[in-house]
């Protein structure tokens, strides 16, 4: 069996808080915390709003950065030129850098800077005009979380890249779209039916979590996602709702330790009895007669 190589990206989405400062620690910290990207989001706050939605204040006022959430989603919101210099600053760090597009505007933007994937969120995966602009505008991968999405609309997603030859480019996310998501919400069984269904015609499987500490990320490798999202920030209690659905540098340094080690585990017995076993097997197995 060949070993597995799991991406681990870091999803820094709005835990910026809107500085551009911060957003540039993030990434040197996820890059030291063992990242192999790292995952902003960008939203033309007008066209992926309705109206009503606009001026409707925050859900939680606590969260809010503005009066009204269109206002709070704005003040959250970096221009493309911020983005171009957040990509330059990655890879001169040597770390992969992307973003989560919600709109057509904004995917048009990030498309211009050729970044190695972009990412659909689950909360856009049937705006197929958006996931048209992907397949047809975008030449790098198209990576897709799959939360609040049925079987059924799972199947249109993927055949909608299917019948134009363009499966290829496709990372499928097994997802739970709730902040935190308890344990018994993340099934991560999802992951086996989505290798079962899609492996076949989909570039790779992955897995994006919102539960809380690193121990369901192991098992979501260990099931075959080999691409591992998860946000991140550097105090799990600031303001915002990500946040507390986020890892700190330490808990993701952690978790790319584990599935490195998982990694170098996960494999068949190359012999019935391994070479680092000999010593023992001599000097503790003196009984060995067969049946």
């Amino acid at each position: 069996m060949k070993s597995i190589k799991t991406k681990l990206v870091s999803e820094i989405g709005c835990n910026h808080k809107g500085q551009f400062d911060l957003a540039k620690e993030l990434v040197k910290l996820s890059k030291e915390s063992g990242a192999y990207a790292v995952k902003f989001q960008k939203r033309t706050v007008r066209d992926s709003l309705e109206s009503e939605q606009y001026k409707k204040p925050h859900p939680d006022s606590y969260h809010a950065y503005g009066a009204t959430y269109g206002q709070h989603r704005e003040y959250l919101e970096f221009s493309i030129e911020q983005h171009a210099e957040l990509k330059k600053y990655a890879e001169s760090l040597g770390v992969v850098w992307s973003t989560s597009v919600w709109d057509v505007t904004a995917a048009q933007e990030i498309i211009e800077l050729n970044p190695e994937f972009i990412k659909i969120p689950s909360a856009c995966n049937l705006n197929f005009l958006l996931v048209k602009t992907l397949r047809d505008e975008f030449k790098g991968d198209v990576h897709i979380s799959l939360g609040m999405t049925s079987r059924l609309e799972q199947n249109k997603i993927v055949d909608f890249f299917v019948m134009t030859g363009q499966s290829h480019r496709l990372i499928l996310y097994s997802c739970t779209s709730n902040y935190p998501t308890a344990f018994n919400d993340v099934c991560l069984l999802e992951i086996s039916e989505l290798q079962k269904k899609f492996s076949s015609v989909v570039k790779a499987i992955g897995f994006s979590g919102h539960h809380l500490g690193i121990a369901i990320d192991i098992a979501a490798a260990t099931l075959g996602a080999t691409w591992i999202e998860r946000h991140f920030t550097k105090d799990r209690t600031w303001k915002g709702t990500d946040h507390a659905a986020s890892l700190e540098p330490g808990g993701f340094s952690k978790l790319s330790r584990d599935l490195i080690a998982l990694e170098s585990a996960l494999q068949y017995k190359t012999s019935d009895i391994l070479t680092v076993e000999q010593a023992q097997f001599e000097k503790l197995k003196t009984v060995r007669t067969l049946l």
